[in-house]
């Protein structure tokens, strides 16, 4: 099965007594944003990497360079490139599959990095029975073995016509919700802000299109890089005005579109009394100008 890209891993997924050969293939990637060389602004020369020795700022050899495990301040075990090498899980290049479960019954911040998973010619048959029967069954797998030098846990899904295995945060790598939202007060929202919020969410309810967003910063690094070309700069953004808690609830309004709707009927009724003002203006210079022609003839008839 042809994939662009070089497999990332090759092996075989086993359920049961049931053994496909299959390979990854990375998801998503990177290779198609703007990078950057660090340069010397001086001369434009391109700057050249180098390890140097923390105390004697000496250049340290690629071979003389060796892991190491700081215990305090300036002291270290170090370890040895074959010591690291057998401290790599032994592999059999085998993903097994641990359990079937719900794709609901994981967190989705255990999420780490999707790759796709496809099956090797002679294992088409056996990796199209995998993924037909948990699409019926509307279910996951959770599998296990070692990837990139490391035992993995990995959540695989039917996706269109083959099957995406995610790897899994290890749970010491999660960081607890609780204690990153202990700060946020305990405030209550309720009434008129509670139902605008809720009538907002449900007029921009919408499904996700992955081609309708895109990447700002890309375009806008872009937008630089030929501002630069051309010699020109580009005008600083300002940033986004914060809503205060005293202005929640007119944001709120507006939001739902009740100041816009009303505003016609404002303007309608400022215009009818400015209406009725002239008119009233108009009517009184009249009856003013009656008042001294009546005046005056009764001068002349005297």
């Amino acid at each position: 099965m042809a994939v662009a890209g070089r497999a990332q891993w090759k092996g075989y997924i086993r359920f049961g007594e049931v053994t496909a050969p299959v390979a990854l293939y990375t998801a998503t990637s990177t290779s198609e944003r703007i990078s950057f060389h660090t340069v010397n602004r001086e001369t434009g020369n391109r700057v050249r990497r180098e390890f140097v020795d923390s105390a004697t700022g000496k250049p340290v050899e690629k071979e003389d360079q060796v892991k190491g495990y700081e215990l305090d301040n300036d002291r270290y075990v170090v370890l040895e490139p074959e010591e690291v090498a057998a401290a790599v899980p032994e592999s059999d290049k085998t993903l097994r599959v641990q359990a079937f479960i719900t794709c609901d019954d994981i967190d989705k911040i255990y999420f780490d990095r999707p790759y796709y998973l496809t099956p090797d010619k002679m294992g088409a048959e056996a990796y199209a029975l995998l993924r037909d029967g948990m699409h019926k069954k509307k279910v996951a797998a959770i599998a296990q073995t070692v990837l990139f030098r490391r035992m993995r846990t990995v959540l695989v899904r039917t996706h269109e016509k083959g099957l995406i295995a995610t790897t899994l945060n290890f749970d010491y790598e999660v960081r607890s919700a609780k204690e990153a939202f202990k700060e946020i007060p305990d405030i209550k929202i309720k009434g008129e802000m509670l139902d605008l919020a809720k009538h907002i969410i449900g007029i921009k309810k919408g499904t996700f299109s992955a081609d309708e967003f895109d990447d700002r910063y890309e375009a806008a690094l872009a937008e630089l890089v030929k501002a630069k070309m051309d010699g020109k700069t580009l005008p600083k953004r300002a940033p986004p005005k914060v809503s205060k808690p005293n202005e929640l609830l007119e944001a709120l309004r507006q939001s739902a579109g009740i100041k816009a709707a009303a505003e016609p009927k404002r303007r309608a009724s400022k215009a009818a009394a400015k209406g009725r003002s002239k008119a009233t203006r108009s009517a009184a210079a009249k009856a003013k100008t009656a008042a001294k022609s009546a005046a005056a003839q009764r001068r002349r008839a005297s």
